[in-house]
């Protein structure tokens, strides 16, 4: 998986940020003011894309962070088996297979449009 490294004061609700290897959301940001001796801190909540487990994160504000470079692709379901699918990427026609989430369960079918991001694993986000 690619990465680059950026502050904590950079970061923004909604950005994508790596914790414990475990690529993730951000949903809070709390900055606490400098204080007479230290530094300004940063409280960062992130919810991980993978597994749905909040984690938190607290540093100074020039703290330093991992956050994942996330590859949009399209895709194409060959065939279905459960809740997996078997799936070409439409550009290099590499095939794989990906686990349908939940709710695009029952509409999905064999030569469905799909758009999914490339994190290390492939995640379905949306149908077309």
């Amino acid at each position: 998986m690619e990465k680059k490294i950026v502050t904590m004061n950079e970061m923004k609700v909604g950005s994508f940020v790596l914790v414990e290897d475990v690529p993730c959301k951000v949903v809070s940001l709390t900055h606490s003011k400098a204080g007479k001796h230290g530094a300004a801190k940063v409280r960062m909540e992130a919810v991980g894309l993978l597994d749905g487990r909040k984690r938190s994160i607290i540093s100074g504000v020039d703290g330093r962070v991992e956050i994942p470079i996330i590859e949009k692709k399209n895709g194409q379901i060959i065939s279905i088996e459960g809740n997996k699918a078997n799936c070409m990427d439409t550009d290099t026609f590499e095939t794989f297979e990906i686990e349908i989430p939940e709710e695009f369960q029952g509409k999905v079918n064999e030569g469905s449009q799909f758009m999914y991001w490339d994190i290390g694993v492939k995640i379905m986000k949306a149908l077309k």
